[in-house]
Parts: C-alpha cells; structure tokens; sequence
C-alpha cells in the first residue's frame, strides 16, 4: 500500500481531509522530500502547494497529487480554499504537533473548513517501517558505521572537540550522507558526563573518555548511533562502568522484540545498571523511534506501558554519568521483530582504545 493511500484510509466522519503542513508528513505522503510546502488529501483529490524555490523538483518527483505553485496572485489560503471547495471538504485534520499557535490562528481564520486536531492519526503509520524504508535505513546506519570506524584514525592528543566533530561530520557526508539526522554531539573527558554535551575548546588527553552521538540521513531517513572510547588508557573504573552499560543493552536487546510493552525493554536495562550500583546515574529513557525524524513514537522507555509493533525501528542506549567524572552510552539500532529483534549497527562495542 502507498503511503497515501494509508492517509485516505482514515479519512472518516470525523474529517474528510488531511492538511500536511510538517516537512515529515509531507514527506511521507509524497514519498518525496521538499523543504517548504503545503499539501491537502481528499478523497475526491489530492494537491500539493509549493513555491518557485522547489516546484521543477515537486513536479518531476511527486506522482499521486496534482502539484500547484503559490506565488503572490495564488497563496496558500487561496490553493487551499480552491481544493477545500473543489474538493467539498467541510473538515480538515491537521498537525497540531508541529504547527504554531500563530499558524494554527491564520488557518483558522482563512480557510473555508473546520479544522480538527489529528497528528495522532497522521502520524501513527509511522510507526511500523515498510522495506523500502528499511532499506534506506539500513543504508544511513551503514554510513554511519563507515564513518566511525574512519574518524577513530582521526582522534589525536590536543585536538579539540570541535575539530574531532568536524572531522566526523566531513566522514558522514563524505561516505554518502544526505544530511545529518542531528547535530552530533562529542564531548571528552569529564563533559562525557552530560548526556547531550556540546562540543567545545576543549582539548583531548590521554587518559579520556570520548562521546559520540551522531548519525546519517540518507534520502531523508535517519540512523543514530553513540560509541564511547578511551584514549590512551581507560581506569579500572572507567572499564567497570563501560562493562556495566554494555551488559545492561545486551540484556535488553535479548528480550526486545514486538509485543514487548517499552517499558519492560527499559526496565531490563536499568535493573543491570541499578544491580551495580549506578541506577541514580542513569536518567534518560532506554531508547526512541526513528524514522523521517530522529526521534518518534512509540519508544522502550519507562513511560509506554503499550506493546512494541511489528516493524518498528528503535535505538538501544543506556548510559551511566558520574557527574564531574565521566560518562559512558552505547547505542545501537534495531528493526523489531516478532521473534526478537535486528541490530543493524555494525560497529564493535567492546572497548575501544586509540
């Protein structure tokens, strides 16, 4: 099934329209990625609105909406209220996670239907990953993976965070990214302990925990991965730390698989760092979806008390912080599966020394 075809499929009494105005649903729908649009789904019709910048590429790449450009005699009020009447449509569901309270008031006030919040409904599709997706994925994580083991030749004594984030972000584009899913985060010695540092002056020594937490978007699908290594030499604390985090994902990773609620995921990880001592230094959440965004829903983490679905694509990424001190995550991605789960991160995880 084309992914527009799922969006006709749930309009219903409630709404006989779609309006797509986030990047990702536009996306989605389209199976072609603009930066700046507007698109409407109908039964009767579906029509696609963007602007000068992007319309040669809207129209050689957008097959299942008619594809219209706004200019100053026909704005998106106005292709909207075309379609809305053209159309028949008396309500529209729209993205109320992604539009502002001031974009939700001018449509408000603008447009010809009624409109009613529906990101819920939009977005759920999301969540289970058909294979061409997938592939696409697997593409992005394998980037990923290339770049790692690249920038590890890279890692010098007295080069600064930021130019080891530089020199990683040259390795992503430079195997084949698209985009970056995020701006990275590489963080050494005792910023190791903020789980989403920031690079900055500071400068790599021997002795060293580094942190990085990067990924690829490849044709608009992201990866994530993080890997902690030391430099030189790592402490017998700093091994016992690392041991513990990566016990606690590979005990996770052993019962995740779908029909497994997230939470249950999450609290297989945290018992193995809770057991040795550090539950008070592991704060955030287990792992997230992801997909067209880098983070999505439904997540392993302690507050989704539903069962994981079939096709899901989720990180694995406990992490201890002694504040101060050090820190240590590891993450992988994984397809999740019936009868376990598929981790398409192919980097070591054993600690590594450079």
């Amino acid at each position: 099934m084309k992914n527009l075809e799922k969006y006709l499929s749930i309009l219903d009494e409630q709404v006989d329209g779609l309006l797509l105005t986030s990047r990702y649903s536009r996306h989605y729908g389209a199976e072609f990625d603009i930066a700046e649009g507007v698109a409407i789904v109908t039964k009767g019709g579906c029509r696609y609105f963007t602007d000068s910048r992007y319309i040669e590429s809207a129209e050689n790449h957008i097959k299942d909406f008619a594809v219209l450009m706004v200019d100053r005699e026909n704005s998106y009020t106005k292709r909207l209220n075309d379609a809305i009447a053209d159309f028949g449509v008396t309500t529209l569901g729209y993205e109320e996670d992604y539009l502002t309270a001031a974009e939700l008031m001018r449509y408000e006030k603008s447009l010809n239907a009624r409109l009613v919040p529906y990101h819920k409904a939009i977005s759920a599709f999301r969540a289970r990953k058909e294979d061409w997706e997938l592939t696409l994925m697997r593409k992005a994580q394998a980037i990923t993976d290339k770049a790692f083991s690249q920038v590890l030749e890279r890692i010098r004594v007295g080069m600064t965070e930021l130019e080891l984030q530089a020199e990683l972000i040259y390795c992503l584009y430079r195997n084949g990214a698209t985009g970056l899913a995020f701006d990275p985060i590489v963080v050494s010695g005792p910023n190791t302990s903020l789980p989403h540092g920031v690079a900055g002056e500071r400068r790599i020594q021997a002795g060293d925990f580094i942190t990085m937490d990067f990924g690829a978007s490849y044709m608009g699908y992201c990866s994530d991965m993080t890997r902690t290594v030391a430099v030189g030499h790592a402490t017998e604390e700093m091994r016992r730390v690392y041991e513990t985090v990566l016990n606690a994902q590979l005990t996770a990773l052993a019962i995740t698989k779908a029909g497994v609620p997230g939470q249950d995921i999450d609290a297989a990880a945290r018992k193995v760092i809770a057991d040795a001592g550090y539950g008070a230094y592991f704060g955030h959440g287990y792992g997230h979806s992801l997909g067209l965004e880098i983070h999505e829903s439904p997540s392993p983490n302690a507050s989704n008390q539903e069962p994981m679905p079939v096709g899901a694509v989720c990180s694995a990424e406990p992490g201890i912080y002694l504040p101060g001190k050090f820190g240590v995550r590891i993450e992988d991605v994984t397809i999740l599966r019936e009868d376990g789960c598929e981790n398409i991160t192919q980097s070591p995880k054993t600690l590594i020394i450079v």
